[in-house]
């Protein structure tokens, strides 16, 4: 089968945004986009992400401030998370839904928020199928998941075209409810991804079988949509433009299918990448920016809608570039709204730098969402929490002097959220830079995207004029005579040592000074301790270190693909490569003393992808270890009453951190009230999620 590549117009006048004479920096990134009957005022998308708001109290006034917020920074357009269009589709037992004009009713205050912000929204409809987290779940076939322990039962014939008419009549309720439109959620493996690939669909009636017959889900939905609600209705397509599962979908089968959509009458595709049951990660920091690019363009050359790229776009100056080689027409960005509201305002006036980047850590949103908590941000703890917040900043205060010691995470989000406010800050630091752990972290392979957190903190250091004192160690003698209103303890945590015969061997080094570059390791290592920080000084000692590009880096990409087993051919089924190299470097071991599976504590969306990257470099891991001895063999120890000698060149203690809180002791002797945050206030594992949100709170009650 040939695509002919079609030819594209929406709207920029003369062909070149820069001729509207509005922003020289991004100028594709800013231009107006014709989607259908609608202009947006930008390129850029906040794309749907699940948040848990709905199940919250006050959950309507949350949804409208969160979205509000967004179309007030700039957002062209919204999509909300995901509505089961019937019982069914729920993503779990208390999931979302819009079934009734009551229900729609009860909406109407989120598009109005998102209206009275200059901003566009749409609904998304999303049938979970499969991977349903309810008593029974529905499928196309009765093929069980993965990632889901209940098997799924098939849906009849006529209970898939009642399916196709619930899908209908919920973007009827959008459109009561004021939406724009909706988005038809088709990707990501989840009901009408399931239908259109062989993977999951064993049928033989008319939905199963060829691809006409597996197509003819989501067509019919797209189909009678348009129909029943007209052209005026904003009607998006979310295809997934790479399945990364085996049984996915050929190149061939997905260009087929974003010509039929746009046949069918969507006026726009947004792409999903990889199903939630992929071994390769699609979103976590491990993925370099912009990887998917190649996946979207393949799509872009064949219909003649506008396409949107997705997934790890991160900053304008990458969605720039994407925009302006004609890869897509817009960027959808999710977390990055979830990390700065301001996303877009900031890029237009002349404030990129200033734009708080997320890190891809998944820490507080995804590992958030899969714990049936409520996604917030690690880099900001504001997203999520704009009620509770804003009570905290209608809160009146009188400007003081606040005095910081210690320059990590919670003193820096500290400083820069008490000079926001108005007050008049110093930061003092020990050592010659700002940033403390997360400086160990960012040299962590994969991790590179804590440079970007640690040059937005200096960046705002400077515009909101916080005197930043390095290299200065303080006493409470010193602080007692500055005077200062306010004092705030973030001095952090130092490695704990370990008591065992031989831990003052040469070999024997804590994780800070390897981290540093204060020591080398050797070939043959044992890590002692399976926390966070042993597995990530086990990624330093085996992985490859990508230095972090602002703009597409296509080698890291390459990488990337080469290490996950991503096949980009054309002829590639599903984009996947039958196995995954194994790559051997160090020689290293993990262990700890609980008798417990390695790895509980990593977080629930980025762990699997670092458990699984260190098993293909051969990175063996041991629990329930008795620690005897050391000498110059190696570690001694006790596995299930047999005595071992593990050979080590090098032995890495992680075996957790002290608080470093002396200061307020000292302060408090002398009379002075102090407050204690972050890894002073609690060492028990190194959290930048609890000390960030920490040090903004107590800003904010100053």
């Amino acid at each position: 089968m040939s695509f002919d590549e079609p030819k594209k117009n929406f709207g920029l006048e003369s062909g070149n945004p820069v001729a509207s004479g509005k922003n020289t920096t991004f100028p594709f990134l800013l231009s107006p986009i014709h989607v259908g009957s609608h202009q947006l005022r930008n390129r850029v998308m906040m794309g749907s992400m699940h948040t848990r708001l709905e199940m919250m109290e006050r959950s309507i006034e949350r949804l409208a401030l969160f979205y509000g917020s967004r179309a007030s920074g700039g957002a062209g357009l919204i999509v909300t998370g995901g509505y089961a269009p019937n019982l069914e589709g729920l993503l779990d037992e208390n999931g979302p839904a819009l079934l009734t004009q009551e229900d729609a009713d009860t909406l109407r205050p989120i598009p109005q928020a998102v209206h009275d912000a200059g901003g566009k929204i749409i609904l998304q409809v999303l049938h979970t199928g499969r991977n349903a987290k309810v008593k029974q779940p529905v499928g196309a076939s009765a093929i069980p998941s993965p990632i889901n322990p209940k098997v799924p039962r098939a849906l009849s014939t006529e209970e898939v075209w009642a399916t196709i008419e619930d899908f209908v009549h919920c973007a009827e309720l959008a459109q009561r409810a004021g939406f724009d439109g909706v988005e038809i959620m088709g990707s990501e493996g989840y009901l009408l991804n399931q239908f259109t690939v062989i993977r999951t669909n064993d049928r033989e009636d008319e939905f199963g079988g060829s691809l006409e017959n597996r197509l003819r889900l989501p067509l019919e939905i797209v189909r009678r949509t348009r129909e029943r609600l007209g052209q005026s209705f904003l009607i998006m397509y979310r295809i997934s433009a790479i399945d990364l599962v085996e049984g996915g979908a050929p190149l061939n089968e997905i260009l087929t299918l974003a010509q039929a959509v746009e046949q069918a009458g969507a006026d726009i595709l947004n792409t999903g990448i990889g199903w939630h049951e992929s071994r390769v990660p699609t979103i976590g920091y491990v993925v370099p920016r912009a990887a998917w690019r190649f996946a979207v363009a393949r799509i872009r050359k064949v219909v003649s809608i506008p396409i949107i790229a997705s997934n790890r776009i991160n900053n304008p100056a990458i969605a720039e570039e994407l925009l302006s080689s004609e890869d897509a027409d817009m960027v959808s960005m999710a977390r990055p709204f979830l990390a700065d509201p301001d996303f877009v305002n900031k890029a237009a006036t002349g404030r990129a730098d200033e734009i708080n980047t997320c890190i891809a850590c998944n820490q507080a949103c995804l590992d958030y969402i899969f714990s049936e908590r409520t996604a917030s941000c690690l880099v900001n703890p504001k997203a999520g929490n704009e009620l509770e917040y804003a009570v905290l900043l209608d809160r009146k205060s009188v400007t003081k002097k606040v005095g910081i010691i210690g320059a990590g995470a919670a003193g820096l989000a500290c400083a820069i959220t008490a000079a926001e406010r108005g007050h008049k800050v110093t930061l003092f630091e020990a050592s010659s830079d700002i940033g403390g752990q997360l400086n160990l972290a960012r040299k962590v392979p994969g991790k590179q995207e804590f440079d970007a957190l640690i040059k937005y903190y200096r960046i705002k250091l400077d515009v909101l004029g916080v005197q930043v004192k390095l290299n200065c160690s303080v006493d409470a003698n010193y602080l007692f005579k500055q005077q200062l209103d306010h004092y705030v303890i973030a001095t952090g945590v130092l490695p704990r040592q370990v008591e065992i015969p031989g831990s003052d061997k040469l070999k024997v080094v804590n994780y800070v000074d390897l981290l540093s570059g204060l020591v080398t390791a050797g070939q043959k290592v044992i890590v002692m301790g399976a926390g966070g920080v042993g597995f990530d000084v086990a990624q330093f000692l085996v992985g490859e270190k990508v230095e972090l590009s602002e703009s597409y880096d296509a080698k890291s990409i390459a990488h990337f693909q080469e290490e996950w087993g991503v096949d980009p051919s054309e002829n590639s089924i599903g984009g996947i490569k039958k196995s995954l190299p194994q790559i051997i470097s160090r020689e290293v071991t993990i262990v700890q003393r609980k008798p417990e599976k390695m790895g509980r504590r990593l977080g629930m969306t980025t762990g699997w992808a670092i458990k699984s990257e260190l098993s293909r470099r051969n990175v063996q891991m041991l629990s329930g270890c008795t620690y005897e001895r050391i000498d110059e063999q190696g570690l001694h120890l006790t596995i299930n009453g047999t005595p071992q000698l593990l050979k080590a060149d090098t032995i890495v203690i992680c075996a957790g951190q002290d608080s470093v809180f002396d200061l307020h002791l000292d302060l408090k002797r002398l009379g002075v009230f102090s407050t204690v945050i972050g890894g002073a206030e609690q060492a028990q594992e190194l959290d930048a999620l609890r000390a960030i949100d920490q040090g903004t709170r107590l800003a904010l009650s100053f």
